[in-house]
């Protein structure tokens, strides 16, 4: 008898990608957010999911219809040293370098420094990573326990709480949105605004990262036929879309009302701890902590699970094990520099990987369109690529934006590339790079290809 998923496997493999995706970023961006757009919350908040739910979704359609069983397998349809290349820069951006470190000191600032003292706060986070990244390392190191530990048992616990705080923010509202003060940047383009602040969740990047543990949970599942596991991994990731959608937009509008008590914090950690202070005094400050500290935790045994699986078959040397011990001691030491300082220095990187994600998922999805032909992936990578690397430098600190080649190249992009200005200068390109691409295969009378180059 053919094995089919039942119910509630849809819903442990939905909580298990929920869990996985939902972290450090999708708790204090959409709170942020909501503060800066203030009455204009709705139309940034759209713009918000497209990016949020959207892409991250269109990511693990992209595994379904493809059959893919990895992002290195994907990306290896325009060329292998490209899928190389990218596949090991996409994995230290949601790895070792920018969203590991994220989570540990996302825990900490929220969680624990409302209860230290400001002189203790150094060496106490320098204690708190090894902890955090040591527990992580602990659940990941039989990736097939993945989906009882976060599936079954964090992610739910995880709601639970986040519900509390959720159903006081809403029936004790702090203010009305309607009467909730714009920011600049949220006056004009709050749906663009909204679209390119979904980046910094980094979900996109991770559906790509995960498409590996859906694929395996899938298959411990005992479903080995390639088209039923594109059909249960859509299914899945509906779920999980689903409920992350929910919560982004009942975050971001409590981050709107929080403005009838507080002014605009300088990022969303902080607007979360003045919320739960204000509904729970020292409670909420605890409630918090466990919030964090569980939606974080769960994102970190995710991705080090994903970057140990896939390095160890990139780089088959070396065990599962080796890279899931680089994966936890790399972020305990960067988790130091603080919240504020790993997003400053991940904006620039994400813009530019960020393009190259987005162009590849949506080539994934209508591949069979042209018959998944090498040109048309090619093309459309190699002109995102230029405007990718315009965009990561006009994000890029001071020092390196005010260079005088650096401006002449941003002034040229101002002038030539539409929607530069809001954070969006590749999509011209990959549409003609794409077009090129069509314009190619067809001269060269290029054959249709299945399987990856």
């Amino acid at each position: 008898m053919k094995k089919k998923l039942r119910i509630q496997d849809y819903l442990y493999v939905g909580s298990m990608l929920f869990g996985l995706f939902f972290g450090a970023g999708n708790l204090i961006f959409p709170v942020h957010m909501g503060q800066e757009a203030g009455s204009n919350v709705a139309l940034a908040n759209l713009g918000f999911l497209v990016t949020g739910i959207g892409l991250p979704f269109l990511g693990v359609i992209a595994f379904g219809l493809s059959q893919s069983t990895g992002v290195f397998e994907l990306a290896s349809r325009i060329n292998r040293r490209y899928a190389i290349i990218f596949t090991v820069l996409l994995y230290l951006v949601i790895g070792p370098f920018f969203a590991l470190p994220r989570l540990a000191t996302t825990s900490f600032e929220i969680g624990l420094v409302p209860f230290v003292s400001q002189d203790l706060q150094a060496p106490l986070l320098a204690v708190f990573s090894l902890l955090f990244f040591g527990a992580a390392w602990w659940f990941s190191r039989k990736p097939s326990k993945i989906l009882d530990y976060v599936g079954k048992f964090l992610n739910p616990l995880f709601l639970v709480l986040l519900g509390l705080l959720l159903v006081f923010a809403f029936t004790q509202p702090m203010g009305t949105i309607q009467e909730a003060p714009v920011s600049p940047l949220y006056q004009e383009h709050a749906f663009f605004t909204g679209f390119t602040n979904g980046y910094n969740t980094l979900d996109a990047l991770a559906s790509l990262a995960f498409g590996i543990i859906i694929v395996t949970a899938i298959r411990n599942m005992g479903i080995t036929k390639p088209s039923e596991i594109a059909k249960d991994t859509i299914l899945s990731g509906s779920i999980s879309i689903f409920l992350m959608g929910i919560i982004y937009t009942l975050l971001s509008y409590m981050g709107a009302m929080s403005l009838g008590k507080f002014a605009i914090s300088a990022n969303g950690g902080i607007a979360l701890a003045q919320v739960a202070n204000h509904y729970l005094g020292r409670s909420g400050s605890l409630l918090l902590a466990l919030i964090v500290i569980l939606a974080c935790l769960k994102t970190a045994i995710g991705l080090i699970t994903a970057f140990a699986e896939t390095f160890a078959e990139l780089f088959p040397a070396r065990s599962y094990l080796f890279f899931s011990a680089v994966a936890s001691i790399l972020p305990a030491i960067f988790a130091n520099i603080g919240l504020t300082k790993i997003i400053e220095f991940s904006t620039p990187v994400l813009m530019f990987v960020y393009p190259l994600a987005i162009t590849l998922i949506l080539l994934a999805i209508i591949s069979p369109l042209f018959q998944h032909r090498a040109s048309v992936y090619r093309m459309t990578t190699y002109f995102t690529l230029v405007a990718a690397v315009i965009d990561g430098l006009n994000a890029c600190p001071a020092l390196i934006r005010d260079t005088a080649v650096v401006q002449q190249l941003l002034k040229f992009a101002e002038q030539y590339l539409p929607f530069f200005k809001i954070g969006m200068g590749w999509l011209a390109p990959a549409i003609i790079g794409f077009i090129i691409g069509l314009v190619w295969a067809w001269c060269k009378k290029e054959p249709k290809s299945v399987k990856n180059h």
